[in-house]
């Protein structure tokens, strides 16, 4: 268990306008804690004291852990049915689970229909043999290898969603297929990271930024009332240039897909995490991918499925949503955005 001490609190000013509000001066605050998701958190906030932001900031770590241990499809947690408990019992039992994961399988079926089959989660079969693959190469670079495509091909026979079973006046959850298994690895940061938000912001964190592992959502704006500035990460990592823009957001979310976040080389060439459900290999149309939307858990699952996309697809799927904003970047490092992404742009300075 995380303990109080492994939130890293770093420093803080940013001081209240005369006219923005009668209380005592508030200062800004950082946090930063490991471990969830299998990444880095950062939260951003105001508080008359480093001890106020603390409570906040445990409450936001607090929370995030409890979707951490739920969403898990790795390990066991003592007293928890988890992601991990429905896939051991697949073809064998329904598994009696939180509402939050039932909440999650849903919005996943949602993302399902809403991508048109590139957002699976029930394609953790053929996702755990690019994973072991990776592992391996990644710890052992010299024999790094690729999966057999026939061994991809048996697995995507077990990748049905509707076989997963959701039954919610009894809370449980049974996959059919003894072979099959849920990964919401294109879902959960994102969704955890709105819910997290959502209870803060009923609890009366109005004014923060949350950001798990590059997921970021901006709670209200700053205490001047001015935007967040929130950078989108340039995918080129041996460039000078941190970002490729910052965003002026309020109460809106941005998650990126990108191609450098987790991968292997195989025989000099690069294979990344996100792998295309049609061809069952790593998509390659861009480098990276970055939605711009209210919703943190919306922007996660079409950050993928536009990934996966061919660019007209994919702007077209991102024109005909509302609210809803997207900055390709393609392999030969151009450039391309929907029609009102500028309008979020803000200064790099």
């Amino acid at each position: 268990m995380i303990k109080r001490l492994a939130i890293i609190l770093i420093a803080a000013i940013a001081l209240l306008s005369p006219a923005a509000c009668g209380k005592k001066q508030d200062k800004r605050y950082e946090a930063t804690f490991l471990q969830l998701f299998d990444t880095v958190t950062e939260v951003i906030g105001y508080a008359k004291n480093e001890e106020e932001f603390m409570a906040d900031a445990q409450k936001i770590r607090d929370l995030l852990m409890e979707y951490h241990q739920l969403y898990d499809i790795y390990n066991d947690y003592e007293g928890i049915s988890n992601i991990k408990t429905i896939n051991d019992n697949a073809g064998i039992a329904p598994v009696k689970v939180d509402q939050r994961i039932i909440d999650l399988l849903e919005f996943g079926e949602d993302a399902y229909e809403m991508s048109g089959g590139k957002v699976n989660i029930a394609f953790g079969a053929v996702l755990k043999v690019w994973h072991d693959y990776r592992e391996a190469g990644t710890n052992d670079p010299e024999n790094a290898q690729l999966p057999p495509y026939e061994l991809l091909e048996e697995k995507a026979r077990h990748t049905d969603i509707s076989m997963m079973v959701i039954d919610k006046e009894n809370s449980t959850v049974y996959l059919k297929d003894k072979e099959m298994s849920i990964d919401v690895g294109a879902i959960a940061k994102g969704y955890a990271t709105e819910q997290v938000a959502e209870i803060m912001e009923e609890a009366g964190f109005e004014k923060g930024l949350i950001s798990i592992g590059g997921n970021v959502r901006a709670i209200g704006s700053r205490i001047d009332d001015t935007n967040w500035n929130v950078g989108i990460q340039n995918p080129d990592l041996e460039s000078e240039k941190k970002n490729l823009f910052v965003l002026k957001l309020s109460d809106y979310s941005l998650v990126t897909s990108g191609d450098y976040q987790r991968y292997y080389t195989v025989y000099g060439k690069t294979y990344h995490h996100i792998i295309d459900p049609e061809t069952l290999m790593p998509a390659d149309h861009f480098k990276a991918v970055s939605i711009v939307c209210p919703d943190s858990g919306f922007a996660d699952a079409l950050s993928t499925a536009v990934f996966t996309l061919p660019f007209e697809q994919g702007l077209s799927l991102v024109e005909g949503l509302e609210e809803v904003e997207a900055v390709w970047v393609f392999t030969d490092g151009s450039i391309r955005s929907s029609s009102g992404f500028e309008g979020f742009l803000g200064s790099m300075d």
